[in-house]
């Protein structure tokens, strides 16, 4: 989940800080990570993501990555950086006027909204719901 392990245990490998992938091929590898539960990666993966878009792009890529990171912060029981992350992805991802790449950007807006709003209300988050779906239903 990103937190520091003890010595001598071996963590999940890291990301590539010089990721450099195409939007279709950081869309899979990020919805690997988070089916495999690993949101802090797919966070670093979509972050490389954003900061290579194209300008038009850039916001939705932002609020993927905020939204991966939000999914951090619920797994490591951090539930008000959990809340404000999820709202500003909402706000973000809810703000592209148009989602390229087959992205569900109208699904993901709606689903940070409603894991930001569940964990106001004190309400117990599925793990299911840790593993959005990055691409609009075929």
């Amino acid at each position: 989940m990103g937190r520091p392990l003890p010595y001598g245990v071996e963590g999940v490998p890291r990301i590539p800080d010089d990721l450099d992938l195409s939007p279709d091929g950081y869309l899979r590898y990020a919805q690997d990570l988070l089916d495999e539960r690993l949101a802090f990666n797919a966070h670093e993966v979509l972050e490389a993501a954003w900061k290579s878009a194209p300008e038009d792009e850039r916001s939705l890529w932002q609020g993927l990555a905020q939204l991966a990171v939000g999914i951090t912060h619920i797994q490591r029981g951090n539930i008000g950086g959990a809340v404000a992350l999820l709202r500003r992805a909402a706000e973000r991802i809810g703000e592209a006027e148009w989602a390229p790449h087959e992205i569900d950007a109208a699904g993901l807006a709606r689903c940070a909204a409603a894991l930001a709003n569940d964990l106001d209300s004190g309400a117990e988050i599925a793990p299911d719901r840790l593993r959005p779906r990055l691409l609009r239903p075929k």
